[in-house]
């Protein structure tokens, strides 16, 4: 392919047809030249801020227009952007500042507030200097040093709204240039920032659309969390091909009623999901009530065939298995599923301009059937680590089959397997501490040094363990000499450091870690959790007494008293889908997902 920039497809797409609807949310759409327009305008505001090639720029906002918007001017201007979750700990979020150190940090009024910016002082609003000399042209305050603009009140009126080149541009943009960086969860207790260039997503994008052909009568639904690279999909590949994308209200991914019906609402014809919450999906969606539905594109954890065939049973889509890590922009190899699979769907084979081999600890191929490590190469590699060459130098590798380039080293285990003849990757799991949890990737050891980081605990070990309410992070600890450990407040201090989808559902205090013959802990011997209630009282009202029903069902115990907490039994996000779809039904009114997070 000829090397392409992130927005080519885009603004090939708005000059053709300015009049076709863009992007829609939560009742407000956009055409493509109005939506082009608006991008258009603030990509000129930010290059007047110093925003160019191989800039950051912080994206700080929910799920809506002004995400899109911010996230397309960014690009369009040169820069790269660095997604941020309003509801992450604000020690992750300063620590990712920090560390990318954005030219300024775009958000909304409420999720500036939300985090709690600095005001502005009086004479900086009209563009003075904040921050190490960055320019604050129309902030609203700092957040760690960071000048932050509010994309909902920014006035960006004065400028033209017509396609931006490089004459417009601080600099020419390269295809090597950065498009995004996206932090994920670090073995050394905090984030890393991957670096991915226009070049490795524009393949990605090239290929997916190429091999899934979308066009004006494809309509995306985006539900993924900017912070995942997954929603890079939904983002960019229908306004590449001039179809429809829908943005899913901010806390909708969680709800399967909520997806359902928009689903049915905008005839959406494609979507993603990671495998378990497409298992609550398909568990929640009535047979044939989502007919418009054509293509569902599956990635983020190993994909068992049973969802594949539980999916099939309610809607006539063609269900995707891709794979691939952020450092590799998105996904790299992709197979069709059937369900008729076993164990667990195949990873697939290569897609286009991208190599795969399978290699035992001296870098040689394995044969085929033989476990082995999987080695990633070709043109969808990202640059690396930003701020950090050493881990860069140590996951990227050089490649002995290709001279000059590179490798990554993803760390997972896979083997090459035949099916109807053709040989396809199986993926069989982790060489190190790093899972996939839930669809996202996570460092053990960045949880583990959350706990190590409070006083009470001298030890800390976090592992992924099996229940019957499915997989459950469960921390380990030991106290620190005269210290006592009360789980509640342990976790609410870990929950100040960590995402939500990284606090565990259990904590297991010992006196001492069990270890192996070469003194070393051993994971193995670590007690099975149990997920206790409070002291007991019955529920006193009607409504009481159907939730906690559907609660000790959920969650197979014999009784839920009216001051137990869901998720100290061991619910979850996943878990809490069904319990606000069964508790809905139960009431007859239509219950959000999120009560369940804000009770």
């Amino acid at each position: 392919l000829p090397e392409r920039l992130l927005l080519d497809g885009f603004e090939r797409m708005a000059a053709a047809h300015p009049d076709r609807v863009a992007v829609s949310f939560e009742g407000t759409s956009l055409s493509y030249g109005e939506f082009s327009a608006r991008v258009n305008r603030l990509a000129r505001h930010l290059i007047a801020q110093g925003v160019g090639p191989e800039s950051l720029v912080g994206l700080l906002v929910s799920r809506s227009v002004d995400l899109v918007v911010g996230m397309y001017a960014v690009v369009a201007a040169g820069g790269a952007y660095v997604p941020l979750d309003p509801s992450h700990p604000g020690e992750r979020i300063g620590y990712i500042l920090d560390t990318a150190e954005p030219v300024c940090l775009l958000s909304t009024t409420a999720d500036a507030q939300a985090v709690g910016i600095e005001p502005a002082d009086a004479g900086l609003g009209g563009g003075g200097a904040v921050g190490g000399g960055r320019v604050a042209g129309g902030s609203v305050g700092t957040l760690a040093g960071v000048p932050v603009l509010a994309l909902d009140t920014l006035d960006t009126s004065g400028f033209d709204a017509a396609s931006l080149t490089d004459v417009d541009r601080l600099a020419p943009v390269r295809p090597s240039n950065t498009a995004y960086v996206i932090f994920t969860s670090g073995s050394t207790g905090r984030p890393k920032g991957v670096a991915v260039p226009h070049s490795a997503i524009a393949n990605q994008v090239a290929w997916m659309l190429a091999q899934y052909p979308m066009d004006a009568s494809d309509v995306y639904l985006q539900k993924t969390a900017t912070t995942f690279d997954v929603s890079l999909w939904g983002y960019f590949l229908p306004l590449a091909a001039g179809a429809h994308l829908v943005v899913a209200t901010p806390d909708g991914h969680r709800d399967p009623e909520y997806l359902a019906r928009v689903i049915v609402e905008q005839r959406v014809t494609v979507t993603d999901f990671v495998p378990s919450m497409l298992t609550v999906f398909a568990a929640h969606t009535a047979v044939g009530s989502v007919p418009s539905l054509e293509h569902v594109f599956v990635i983020g954890e190993a994909l068992p065939p049973e969802t594949v065939t539980a999916m099939h049973a309610v809607s006539d889509a063609a269900v995707h298995n891709l794979y691939g890590p952020t450092e590799a922009a998105v996904s790299i190899t992709y197979w069709q599923a059937t369900g008729d699979e076993s164990g667990s769907v195949p990873i697939g084979v290569p897609q286009w301009n991208s190599r795969v081999y399978v290699l035992d600890s001296r870098l040689h191929p394995v044969p085929e059937g033989v476990t082995g490590e999987l080695y990633l190469a070709g043109d969808q590699l990202a640059r690396g680590y930003v701020t950090r060459p050493d881990l860069s130098s140590d996951r990227f590798v050089a490649s002995p089959f290709d001279a000059g380039r590179r490798m990554y080293r993803t760390g997972d285990l896979v083997r090459w397997q035949r099916v109807d003849g053709q040989a396809v990757l199986e993926y069989l799991g982790r060489t190190d501490f790093q899972v996939k949890f839930r669809g996202q990737r996570i460092e053990l050891g960045e949880i583990e040094s959350a706990f190590l980081a409070q006083p009470q605990v001298s030890q800390a070990a976090v592992v992924v363990a099996a229940s019957q309410l499915g997989e459950q992070l469960v921390a380990y600890v030991v106290p620190a000499p005269g210290q006592q450990i009360v789980q509640t407040v342990l976790l609410d201090a870990v929950r100040e450091i960590l995402p939500t989808y990284m606090v565990p559902a259990a904590v297991v205090v010992l006196e001492a870690f069990p270890l192996n013959t070469s003194g070393k802990l051993d994971r193995k011997a670590l007690p099975e959790p149990e997920f206790e209630a409070r002291e007991f009282r019955a529920p006193s009202t009607p409504i009481e007494e159907i939730v906690a029903g559907v609660f000790a069902d959920v969650l197979g115990v014999d009784r839920i008293g009216a001051d137990d907490d869901f998720f100290a039994l061991g619910g979850n996000s996943l878990i809490a889908t069904q319990v606000a779809a069964r508790v809905g039904q139960a009431l007859d009114v239509q219950v959000p997902v999120r009560m369940l997070f804000e009770a």
